[in-house]
Parts: structure tokens; sequence; C-alpha cells
């Protein structure tokens, strides 16, 4: 709706009806009524959300509504039949209210969708608008009707089976029967922004309304989503049948400080004639992270900000903190030679090119996005994994770095990248190798993919996390920005509140669970001035 206010029109949307305005409070006529909002159910879906991650009502409403105006839903979809799925596994899906798919990676999770069609109108969630549209249109080819969110709204509202990405959590579904989340450990489900809320938690709490089954999918479930649900997982055959052949390279015995980023075990990887190409990973850009002198081994650091100074592709040093540049000349004894102790992508490109005797090219989060040149090997950080469709060896150069990550869900988050990896190589039978160089050949994360288990890498992380009072144990909110000692200094310490920091200018406030932890965040005045509050925090 519109609503005439300071001289001005300004957007609004109608939460309730037959409401008593209070004494001395005078009501205005709408000025224009717009076209379709959310619905009573999601208003206060929104309502719980704004609450459990201290947010603003409006926001997500704004979230809830349609993209532009919508007069009316559209006409009821045709009813057609569902197709028959093959899979046992599919068919087991909705049997419980709360139930966890442990989904091998290269396994299409399209026979669950058909399976959540077959109890009624039903929302399915995806990582990303791509690949949402990707779903829908094989869905489409099934026979099912079909609406993608946010362009399909009015569809959606007329029921069917509704597809979207983040934002569709609050979409509209006709008469809602069964809830489905692809892939629910993707950070993509999660806002960056405040207030930080995560699709997933509101699907969850969105079916627990409804009273309609929901099903959460994923190759190594969250720790948060296996202490909600029943974990149904597949048999080991068709599970191991799901992940590619896991080559663990052992580098313990290497000299580190002579052995660099390229085991024996790589040469013969990277000159594979196979049709599809090498993938090689190392999450860290430009050409250095971490120079010594040749002459008299002192580090390249910035003396101001007392940290290590990175070479980037123009050759200067630079520093991370201020970002100013500086040639590359040792503080302690002049000399221009130094020796690359932690080579960055750029570098590594160089080298490998070399090595691998064929051109290399290198992606980063920065690279531009069109289509890449063809190439026998790609090398970058973990964008590339997300730039490439298909390979025949993705080789994570270093592992350990994500392995020894300062956060509390690296291990998850490592987890992660090797369930990417592995969806570029596909399943066992097409012959895919990821190959890992590491010093931790034993880490859970490593034994977990190398016996296509994730299981082995669940139980002793959640341990790990109780003992330490973290998520999915406890609940935990960031505070950071330039009023956030302020915002602190008011919070105090209540009871069943504990404030840790501040580190780097940032403060965790950690709670028994999310009730709790709202009701202390929301009950505090904020300052003014710039305040960011993370809930449930995905890297800290």
């Amino acid at each position: 709706v519109r609503i005439q206010l300071g001289g001005r029109r300004v957007g609004g949307w109608v939460v309730a009806d037959h409401v008593e305005p209070p004494v001395g409070v005078n009501l205005r006529p709408l000025a224009k009524l717009s076209g379709l909002g959310p619905e009573a159910e999601i208003i206060e879906l929104a309502r719980w959300a704004a609450h459990r991650w201290v947010g603003r009502l409006a926001g997500f409403l704004a979230t809830a509504s349609p993209p532009t105006v919508v007069a009316a839903p559209g006409p009821p979809p045709s009813a057609r039949p569902v197709p028959e799925v093959a899979q046992s596994w599919a068919a087991r899906a909705f049997t419980s209210d709360r139930t966890v798919l442990r989904l091998p990676p290269s396994v299409d999770p399209s026979p669950v969708a058909v399976e959540a069609a077959r109890l009624g109108d039903a929302l399915v969630l995806v990582p990303s608008t791509d690949r949402a549209r990707l779903l829908a249109v094989r869905l489409r080819r099934a026979g099912l009707p079909v609406a993608l969110l946010p362009r399909d709204w009015a569809a959606a509202a007329a029921g069917g089976l509704v597809v979207g990405s983040r934002g569709a959590a609050f979409g509209p579904v006709g008469d809602l029967a069964a809830v489905l989340v692809v892939d629910e450990h993707d950070e993509a489900y999660q806002e960056e922004r405040s207030p930080t809320w995560h699709a997933r938690d509101v699907v969850v709490e969105r079916a627990r309304r409804a009273g309609v089954p929901c099903l959460l999918t994923s190759p190594s479930p969250s720790l948060e989503a296996l202490a909600w649900g029943d974990l149904l997982v597949p048999s080991r055959a068709e599970e191991r049948a799901g992940w590619p052949v896991v080559d663990l390279v052992d580098r313990r015995s290497d000299d580190p400080t002579r052995a660099g980023l390229f085991s024996d075990a790589l040469v013969s990887v990277l000159r594979t004639d196979d049709d599809d190409p090498v993938v090689c990973v190392l999450n860290r850009r430009g050409r250095s992270r971490l120079l010594a002198c040749d002459g008299c081994g002192a580090l390249a650091r910035c003396e101001e900000h007392r940290v290590p100074l990175a070479q980037d592709g123009d050759g200067m040093l630079a520093c991370r903190v201020s970002g100013d540049r500086r040639p590359v000349v040792c503080h302690a004894c002049g000399s221009t030679r130094f020796r690359n102790l932690r080579a960055g992508v750029t570098r590594v490109r160089e080298e490998l090119e070399a090595l691998a005797g064929r051109p290399v090219i290198e992606v980063t989060g920065g690279t531009d996005p069109g289509k890449l040149p063809d190439a026998g090997v790609y090398v970058g950080t973990e964008a590339v994994l997300h730039r490439i469709e298909r390979a025949s060896r993705v080789v994570f150069l270093e592992f350990d770095q994500e392995l020894l990550a300062p956060r509390f869900r690296a291990a998850e988050q490592a987890m992660t990248l090797l369930v990417r990896a592995a969806r570029l190589l596909g399943p066992r039978s097409n012959g895919g190798r990821l190959v890992v160089q590491t010093r931790q050949s034993d880490h859970e994360v490593l034994q977990a993919a190398l016996h296509a288990d994730p299981g082995r890498l669940a139980g002793p992380e959640s341990e790990r996390r109780r003992l330490l009072a973290l998520p999915p144990h406890t609940a935990l909110a960031r505070v950071s920005g330039a009023v956030a000692g302020e915002f602190v200094d008011r919070l105090g310490r209540p009871d069943g509140i504990d404030v840790l920091g501040p580190r780097d200018g940032a403060w965790l406030v950690r709670a028994a669970d999310h009730d709790r932890l709202a009701e202390a965040l929301a009950g505090v005045e904020r300052p003014r001035g710039r305040l960011h509050l993370q809930v449930d925090p995905a890297r800290v």
C-alpha cells in the first residue's frame, strides 16, 4: 500500500485490520492499494525472524513481497500425475516431519523434489539462482507445474511446486504441504548484511508452524541440521559411488622450508591428457603472501603495523592493513633478493606453466565474470570451483591452511570445499580424482572424504563444539562497528549471557539458546553510529 506521511507518499504493508488506534492517534486513509503482499502467516513468520535475528520487520516484509506489483494470484496449476522415482531414499525422505538426507555430491536432488510435489504444493530452496533455474527446468521436463521465484510470484501464490534461492524462504506457496532445502550447508543461504538471517532456519520454522514435513539435504550436513532432524543415509555402495576417488598426498616427510607447493605426485597429475581440465586450488591471492630476505633472513613486514608484506602482480610490496606500497628492498640489510615462503596464485600460475609445459589460466574472485578461456590447467582461489563445470582432477595445493583456519567452523568449511570439488569430478565411475596435499592426512575432514563417510567428521566436531560451548550447542552473535563498544557497555552482563572480547574491534555475545540471546540484544538501546550485529556468524 501507499500512505501519505510528512507530505509524501511512502510504501508499507497492511499487517493487521480492525485495530483500535491508541488514544490521541488519528487514522488516515490509504492513499493507494498497490497490490498483493505477504499473507498473514508470512507476516507472523517475518515477526519471528525479526526477533530471532534482531532486525527490523520492514526488511523481512520487503523480502516477502513481489519484485513488481501483483494484482492477483495466477490461475491454479493444472493437475498432472507425479512421476514415480526409482531411488528408495527419495521415497523415504518425507516419512518424518524432520529429516536430514545425506546425499552424495554427484547425486541429482530432483527425485526428492518430485517426492515433495507428490505431497501437494511444496517449497524447494536451492543455494543460488542459477541452480534454482536449472532445477526448475528439470522438474518442468518431468511434467510438474513449477513456479520460479521471484519471477513467478503470482504463479507461486496459486500453488504447485515453488523453487527459489534464499529469498524464497518467505515466498508464497498455495497450500504448503512440504518443504525441501537442497545443500542446506551452503553459506549462500545466510544473508551477509544485518540482520544475518538464514533461509534454512526460516523454512524449518515455517514448516513447523504449518505442520508439514521438512527435508534438508547435503553431502555433509551441518551440525545445526544434524541437531535438528533424523539422519537418512543411502546405502554404503550408493554413497561411495557418489564420491570421486580421493588421493591424499602426505607431505609430513618433506622439508617445509624447501619442498614448496609441488610434490612429486603433482607432476603426473598436471600432465594428464584427459579431455577435462585439471583444476588447482590455493586460497591465496597475489604473487606472494610471505617473503624472507635471501641475504639476512629477515621477514618482509610493515614497520608500522607489524604484519607481513604481500607481493602483488606488479612486484611491489604492499601492507595488508594500510595498502601502503614500497619497492622490494630489505629494511635490515638493503638486499633486493627475497625468498618466497608462501606463494600466491599469481606466482603459482607461473610455476605451474613451467611444470605442466602448457598454458595455465588464473581464476580468482576478481576475474572477469565472462566465459573463461579454454585451457588444460586452471589455478585459483576457491572461486575457480564455481567457474569450472567439470574436471578430470582437482588438486588442493595446500589444504592445511583450510583445516587450520582460525574459525570455529573451519572443519565444516573445509569439507564444503571438498564437496564442491567432488561435484566437478562427478561420480566414482567417471574416473576423476580429488588430490589433496597435506601434512594432516589423519584429520577427520580428510578421512571423511577419503572414505565417502561425512559421519567421521560430524561426531568429533560436534563434541569439540560442545566442550567449547559453541554453536549448535549455544547461540552466538558478533558485535562490531564504530559504536560496538558502547553497545556492549549498555548490554552489560545479564544472567545467562557471556561477552567475549574485544578482539579485532569486535565482541562475541553468547547465550544458551537463541531466544535468550535475542531478548538480551533486542533489549539494548542502540547508540547512534555504525553498528554491525551478526547473529549466527558464519566466519568467526
